[in-house]
């Protein structure tokens, strides 16, 4: 039975391992929705020994990726496929230029992330570079509907999105495909003011009120997040890995969420702030 173990079950992650069940593979791992504990090494060792995949979807912490930290002589020793959820944060600031895998990495604002990133490129791993993730119950028509969405003030400002289930679907594809670095990013990088105002639209609901940066009260988190520019280029994990999105932009992916989900409170939203487990 194909087995894949991974570290860091979280809302991506986890999206993968119910599709993968539900097509016959065993799938296991650490994280809130896994069933082995990170910090019990024997459990862990035992897991990696069974599978023949595995994935992390952990961010660094403190300065370091704590997967490698801990674990990085297994994995170097595993024989089976590897993988790595990753981020197109690496690539920094582009002035709103188109980047793809062949783009200098690690000067912008997430330097941990960029050695994490060059770590596991070391290891033969499929790192897949990921932009904003959005889904079911984590979407702009879910922030939206709590009124905790926010429209800036920032002309040319642009950036890419994914579907979570299309990030499945481009670790799927490349179960057989070359080790290698893969954006998986949709068709269409826009303002994020478009998006929020087509969720809006979709809802039926007045868009949030537009803002100056200075005056939206944002986290700094989420300021972070508006001081780089960048779209971000597909085209090799389209060539390379045969994946197409199934939602190639933010209105085919608001437009299935809307049609089969309603949005969810803030009591039930899932954990993706910043740092949390892809």
């Amino acid at each position: 039975m194909p087995t894949l173990f991974i570290f860091g079950l979280g809302y991506t992650a986890s999206r993968l391992a119910a599709r993968l069940r539900a097509e016959g593979w065993r799938v296991t791992g650490t994280g809130c929705a896994g069933d082995v504990a990170f910090d019990d090494p024997a459990a862990v060792l035992l897991g990696l020994a069974g599978a023949t995949h595995l994935l992390s979807s952990v961010p660094p912490k403190d300065e370091r990726d704590p997967v490698l930290a801990a674990y990085g002589e297994a994995i170097r020793d595993f024989g089976g496929w590897r993988g790595y959820l990753s981020s197109t944060g690496v690539y920094g600031d582009s002035g709103g230029a188109w980047v793809d895998e062949s783009a200098p990495i690690g000067a912008g604002r997430r330097t941990a992330r960029a050695e994490a990133d060059a770590a596991w490129q070391a290891l033969d791993a499929h790192v897949f570079r990921l932009p904003g993730i959005y889904g079911p119950g984590c979407s702009p028509l879910d922030r939206v509907a709590r009124g905790a969405a926010h429209r800036i003030a920032m002309p040319g400002q642009v950036f890419s999105r994914i579907h979570v289930d299309d990030i499945g679907s481009g670790v799927i594809a490349g179960f057989t495909a070359p080790p290698g670095v893969y954006n998986l990013a949709d068709d269409l990088p826009c303002a994020q003011n478009q998006v929020i105002e087509h969720a809006a639209a979709l809802l039926g609901v007045a868009p949030p009120p537009l803002l100056a940066i200075d005056d939206a009260g944002l986290s700094p988190a989420a300021r972070a997040f508006y001081s780089e520019n960048r779209r971000v280029a597909n085209g090799k994990a389209k060539r390379v890995l045969g994946w197409r999105p199934a939602f190639p932009d933010y209105r085919a992916g608001l437009g299935a969420l809307s049609a089969n989900n309603s949005p969810t409170s803030a009591s039930a939203q899932p954990a993706m702030a910043s740092g949390d487990q892809r």
